[in-house]
């Protein structure tokens, strides 16, 4: 870890405070020096500036079964990865976390009053949290640096730091960025996107779901701690005023954009004239069929009827809607996509709906190699200059946190109230427009797991936003889930125009075979943690270890 620290140590002192951002045009970045900094409060922003500006956004996301990018076989996804040199996985996060430590040990100097130092100690303290999380997630135990380093400092070689104690420095961040930070009713208008009690809370929920569920799966103890903490969190979010988006569509278009859209709890801002200039290309990535939905995600969607044909596992349900329709009967590219979910319009366009650039005509020939046409998150005019995309990008929603209240109130009582369950996945069905609630009297006329049916409920609700593959691994399925056959579209020749069968790999169901389950592994004793890069551990002098079954 040392030349990576001393790399650190160089970057920030060449990047810190080179931002895009109209506040910096009075000097080059290279006119500052810690003397001339962190004296006012602008400097103060302009510093946690670079904190928002390090965050991942838009990113693609093809590690679990929802989803397929046009290059090819997933490798995390499919099990044959190996030990990498190195990772941005590690790197970023640390590079995160070295910022914000570096805010939290100058800032202190600045001529402001200790509320002022205290609300950007605050950020510091939330990124900080927020990095750590990425890190715990993937990797488990990780070393917990606290502080900057320099070259004489012996953590530069210190172990991995376990995991409980990394978590519980996470929600200690976390609790004191929620006693600092604004409400967001208070954050001016002028500051949306900096963040809020509630990105606080939402964060400390997301972290004690995972960590609670992961134990509760994997055997470990004091999960019901963790679940008890998600509750509490979520339950601390739903009192400050948040509300769903009208539109769900709407919400990753640039009609959910702004301050009125009050489902954004954490949201990462794109656009020329926006603080940080940032943009992307998320619009043509979807044309492109980087994001290319599966037929196991299709699957998992409800028919309007409140009923399934399949689990989230991608097994078949025991109790089948009357509208579905067996593969084999599908009469056409769209039966699958009949009757159900009114969420499914906005995951995928439909065979003859206008789509990029034209109606869509089922096939692989523009990329897309589940032959399904990814429409969440398309805008024509993000689509229209290649990588000037400025939609923003939700990073924590409302509807997350009510998912983690009532997944957690499941796992943690083994049951849920009706009341709650309508705070919860009812207001989500309500704004979608599916007209059937989810009540306990529901899932035990029709034969129903209430786990199931919440978990189904976040998978729809959240498809395509990068959830998947970790929900698979916190909820110990990812065993019998990622190793299963890849499904794409139902294949007829009227439809599928200038596409013969011969081109395609299809199953006696004429079902598209996207990837094979012989292509797909995954080894318990292995997958469910990332391996550690080998640079970490060599320049540890070996004091950080790698993790089981990556030697």
């Amino acid at each position: 870890m040392k030349q990576y620290n001393l790399l650190l140590i160089f970057v920030l002192m060449v990047t810190l405070l080179n931002l895009s951002c109209k506040k910096l045009d009075r000097l080059p970045e290279t006119s500052f020096t810690d003397d001339q900094f962190w004296n006012t409060e602008n400097d103060l922003i302009n510093a946690s500036n670079r904190m928002y500006q390090q965050l991942a956004g838009y990113t693609i996301d093809n590690r679990g079964d929802d989803n397929v990018n046009q290059s090819g076989l997933n490798v995390v996804s499919n099990g044959n990865r190996g030990v990498a040199g190195t990772s941005d996985d590690w790197t970023v996060p640390y590079r995160q976390i070295f910022t914000a430590n570096n805010i939290l040990e100058k800032a202190g100097k600045a001529q402001v009053t200790d509320a002022v130092k205290n609300r950007y100690f605050a950020e510091a303290r939330f990124f900080r949290a927020y990095a750590y999380a990425a890190l715990v997630q993937k990797y488990g135990d990780v070393p917990l640096l606290l502080k900057t380093l320099t070259i004489e400092s012996p953590e530069l070689t210190m172990p991995r730091t376990e995991r409980t104690k990394v978590v519980q420095s996470i929600y200690d961040d976390l609790d004191y960025a929620a006693l600092w930070l604004p409400t967001r009713a208070a954050l001016p208008a002028a500051q949306y996107g900096r963040v809020t009690k509630s990105a606080a809370w939402a964060l400390k929920a997301r972290v004690a779901l995972d960590e609670g569920t992961r134990g509760k799966f994997f055997n470990t103890p004091n999960y019901q701690q963790n679940l008890q903490l998600a509750v509490q969190a979520a339950t601390l979010v739903m009192g400050q005023g948040h509300t769903l988006f009208a539109n769900y569509q709407g919400m990753f278009t640039h009609d959910g954009e702004g301050a009125g859209n009050t489902e954004n709890v954490f949201v990462k801002l794109y656009g020329l004239t926006a603080a940080l200039g940032l943009t992307h290309n998320t619009s043509r990535d979807l044309e492109n069929g980087r994001i290319a939905p599966t037929r196991n995600l299709i699957r998992m969607f409800l028919y309007k009827d409140g009923l399934p044909a399949y689990n989230t596992d991608n097994t078949p349900s025991t109790t089948k809607s009357t509208f579905f329709v067996n593969e084999k009967d599908e009469v056409s590219y769209n039966t699958i996509l009949d009757n159900r979910d009114p969420r499914i319009t906005t995951l995928v366009y439909r065979s003859g709906e206008q789509s990029y650039q034209r109606a869509w005509v089922p096939g692989t020939s523009l990329g897309t190699r589940s032959a399904y046409a990814a429409k969440k998150g398309f805008n024509s005019a993000d689509w229209t200059t290649n990588n000037n995309a400025t939609v923003h990008k939700p990073l924590i929603r409302y509807a997350e946190v009510l998912l983690i209240y009532a997944e957690a109130k499941y796992e943690m009582d083994g049951a849920i109230s009706d009341a709650d369950l309508n705070l919860s996945v009812n207001a989500l069905r309500t704004r979608a427009g599916l007209p059937v609630k989810l009540t306990n009297a529901f899932v035990t006329t029709n034969n129903l797991s209430m786990r199931e049916e919440i978990r189904r409920e976040r998978t729809v609700e959240l498809c395509l936003e990068g959830f998947r593959y970790n929900d698979l691994l916190r909820w110990k399925i990812a065993e019998t889930v990622l190793p299963k056959t890849l499904l794409g579209a139902k294949y007829n020749v009227t439809e599928w125009v200038g596409t013969t069968a011969a081109s395609l790999n299809l199953n006696a169901d004429k079902v598209l075979i996207v990837e094979d389950a012989s292509k797909r592994t995954f080894d318990p004793k292995r997958d469910y943690l990332y391996p550690v890069p080998l640079q970490e551990i060599s320049l540890s002098g070996n004091n950080v270890v790698q993790n089981p079954g990556w030697n």
